[in-house]
């Protein structure tokens, strides 16, 4: 192999590496989360929930096939599918507990509305004004005057 013949060879080698670059891009773009992430025991409640709402269709699901095929196991199934029930119920609302209980214990963090941002400020527009006023007479009291004009 010549001298040229390697130089058209590495020249080739990097056309083929500068297109692989130009079109290579991720398969994804990670974004910042939208929410925060819940709390670890109100994520561990909604996860047993979940799991026994998911049970609970499955019982649901077999007692009604157990039914058409005139099984035995027809009424143990639809028994235990109510009982299901019941549970799958308590537990969503373990998870609404659970949830109050940490916002009691943890706090929240509040995002005010913007109508209570404007409020507020508002509020302390007025607080300052009252206050340069208050200065403002405090001052004229200072300086001898009694608030009139010095020609009546």
């Amino acid at each position: 192999m010549g001298t040229a013949e390697r130089r058209e060879a590495s020249e080739e080698g990097v056309a083929i590496t500068t297109q692989e670059r130009v079109s290579y891009r991720p398969l994804w773009v990670e974004e910042p989360a939208r929410r925060r992430r819940l709390p670890d025991p109100v994520r561990t409640a909604a996860v047993r929930a979940v799991l026994i709402a998911s049970v609970t269709l499955l019982q649901a699901m077999v007692a009604f096939l157990c039914t058409l095929a005139e099984s035995w196991l027809a009424f143990p199934m639809v028994i235990s599918s109510v009982v299901s029930t019941v549970v799958a119920t308590w537990s969503v609302l373990d998870v609404w507990v659970t949830r109050q209980v940490w916002n009691q214990r943890n706090g929240v963090v509040s995002a005010p509305s913007s109508t209570a941002r404007s409020l507020r400020r508002e509020r302390r527009r007025a607080r300052r004004q009252a206050r340069a006023m208050e200065r403002a007479q405090e001052r004229i009291r200072r300086q001898g005057g009694t608030g009139q004009l010095s020609h009546s």
